[in-house]
C-alpha cells in the first residue's frame, strides 16, 4: 500500500482556550491565596474557600463541558487500520497498564499519518500488541489525534486486519492536539498573578494589623509561628500550613516528615480532617477538640508513594503540558482516600488512591 505523506492539521488555538486559561489560573490564584491568608489572618472560612474552590470550578468546568461531549458522542466514528511501529509500557500496578503507542493510522479515503496515543492494556493481551503488527482503530472525524484502538472489532474489520500489509508514514505526517501556545501560557499566568493578587489586596487590612499587632504582643500571646530562611511553619488552632523555600519541594524525601514534625507536636492537633499538598505548600486542617468528627493521623499518610502517584497523573491520563499538581488526602466520608489531581493546556486529570498509596481509580483528561 502506498502511503502519501501529509496528514490533517489541527486546528489553531482561539480566543475560548485563552478566556479558560485565564479563568483556570485565576482560579488557582485565588484558591492558593486564600489558603495562604485564611492562615495567616486566622480565618477559617478563608481557608475552607481556597480548598473548595478548586472543587467547585473542576465541577462548573465538567458540566459546562457535558453538551459538547454529548455533541461529539452523537458523531460516529470513523474506523480504519493502524500499524503498530513501536510501543511502551508508561507505568500501572493493576492489571491492566498504560501503554504508549506509535501508530501509522491508514483511512480508506484519507492520507495516512503518524499519532501517539496512550491506552490501558490488559497484561494478558499485550502480546497481541506487538510492533509491526495490524490493528482497527476508531477516532473522531474532526479530531484524528483521538484514536483508540479497538480491542474487539466485528469479524469483517478483524479480517481485513489479518490479511493487511501496511508502509509506515513519514514523521512528517505526525499529528497531534492542537497546541495552546505561548497565549495559553501567558494568560494562566496573568490569572494567576490577578486572582493572588485580589485576595492579598482584598484582606491588606487583616494582614498589615496582623502583622502590627504580632509585633506588640508577648512571645506567649502571639501566633505560635516558627520562620527561617528555608520554610515557613504557621500554626492556629484549626490549621497549619508550611510553605517550603526556593529550591525545595514536597515531593524531595523526607520533606513532607519533616514538616508534620512540627505542625503535630499538640495533643489537640493529632488528628486532621484535610491534608493538601502541592509543589512547596502543605495545608492541614485539624479535628476541632473535642468533637467525634471524623480524621486521620496525618503522618500515616504514604507520602512515599506521592512522588509516583504524581508522575503518573501527569504521564499516563491524557494531561499534555502539565502545568500544576496537588494531592488531597481526606476521611470525610469512608476509608481514607488521596487524591491527585493535575491541571495542563488540555483540561484536567485526576487519580484516587487508598490509604496504602495503592491506586483505586483513574479519571484520564477529557
Amino acid at each position: 500500500m502506498t502511503i502519501t505523506s501529509g496528514a490533517p492539521r489541527p486546528a489553531r488555538s482561539t480566543p475560548v482556550a485563552l478566556a479558560r486559561g485565564l479563568l483556570s489560573g485565576g482560579v488557582a490564584g485565588v484558591s492558593l491565596a486564600a489558603l495562604v491568608v485564611g492562615a495567616v489572618i486566622e480565618s477559617a472560612p478563608l481557608f475552607v474557600t481556597g480548598l473548595v474552590l478548586p472543587a467547585l470550578y473542576g465541577l462548573v468546568f465538567f458540566l459546562a463541558g457535558m453538551p459538547r461531549r454529548a455533541r461529539e458522542a452523537a458523531v460516529v466514528p470513523r474506523t480504519a487500520l493502524a500499524v503498530i511501529e513501536s510501543r511502551q509500557a508508561v507505568g500501572g500496578e493493576t492489571s491492566d497498564v498504560p501503554v504508549r503507542f506509535d501508530l501509522t493510522v491508514v483511512p480508506d479515503d484519507a492520507p495516512a499519518y503518524r499519532v501517539d496515543v496512550t491506552q490501558d492494556i490488559n497484561l494478558v493481551d499485550l502480546p497481541d500488541y506487538r510492533p509491526r503488527g495490524v490493528v482497527v482503530v476508531q477516532y473522531p472525524p474532526e479530531r484524528p489525534w483521538r484514536v483508540r484502538i479497538v480491542k474487539r472489532p466485528t469479524p469483517q474489520w478483524e479480517e481485513r486486519a489479518a490479511s493487511a500489509r501496511l508502509d509506515p508514514a513519514p514523521g512528517a505526517a505526525r499529528v497531534a492536539a492542537p497546541p495552546e501556545g505561548r497565549g495559553f501560557g501567558f494568560a494562566v499566568l496573568l490569572g494567576l498573578l490577578l486572582g493572588a493578587a485580589a485576595v492579598v489586596l482584598l484582606f491588606r487590612a487583616d494582614l498589615f494589623d496582623g502583622a502590627g499587632a504580632g509585633t506588640a504582643k508577648s512571645p506567649s500571646a502571639g501566633r505560635p509561628s516558627v520562620s527561617s530562611t528555608s520554610s515557613t511553619t504557621v500554626v492556629s488552632s484549626a490549621s497549619a500550613t508550611v510553605t517550603l523555600g526556593a529550591g525545595r519541594s514536597f515531593l524531595d524525601e523526607g520533606e513532607p516528615g519533616r514538616a508534620l514534625g512540627s505542625l503535630t507536636q499538640g495533643a489537640d492537633t493529632s488528628r486532621a480532617l484535610t491534608v493538601v499538598v502541592q509543589e512547596r505548600l502543605l495545608s492541614v486542617v485539624f479535628s476541632p477538640a473535642g468533637t467525634r468528627t471524623a480524621g486521620f493521623d496525618p503522618r500515616a499518610l504514604p507520602y512515599g508513594r506521592f512522588p509516583a502517584l504524581v508522575e503518573e497523573a501527569t504521564t499516563s491520563l491524557g494531561v499534555r503540558s502539565p502545568l500544576t499538581w496537588q494531592i488531597t488526602a481526606d476521611r470525610l466520608t469512608g476509608p481514607l482516600t488521596v487524591r491527585v489531581v493535575v491541571t495542563g493546556a488540555r483540561g484536567a486529570a485526576s487519580l484516587e488512591a487508598d490509604g496504602r498509596g495503592k491506586v483505586v481509580r483513574r479519571t484520564p483528561a477529557r
